[in-house]
């Protein structure tokens, strides 16, 4: 949901003319919402049981290794 809000959001802005300060603070913004979600994906993966892991392709030793990357890392 977070990811298609800040599509949206950055769509709308494409055309508009920015100030340096509002670009920088933009960017932030879009780089927090991004840390936000992946951490909270790499969360909700942690919580998955075998059965479900096996069901989206993902062998539990991998999700223990998505788990363990910090937020800030694709």
């Amino acid at each position: 949901m977070a990811h298609a809000q800040t599509v949206f959001a950055l769509t709308y802005l494409q055309n508009r003319p920015l100030t340096p300060a509002a670009r920088v603070a933009l960017f932030a913004a879009v780089v927090f919402v991004a840390w936000a979600e992946r951490r909270r994906s790499r969360i909700a993966l942690s919580h998955l049981d075998g059965h479900l892991l096996k069901d989206i392709g993902v062998t539990p030793a991998q999700a223990g290794h998505e788990f363990q990357k910090p937020f800030y890392l694709p």
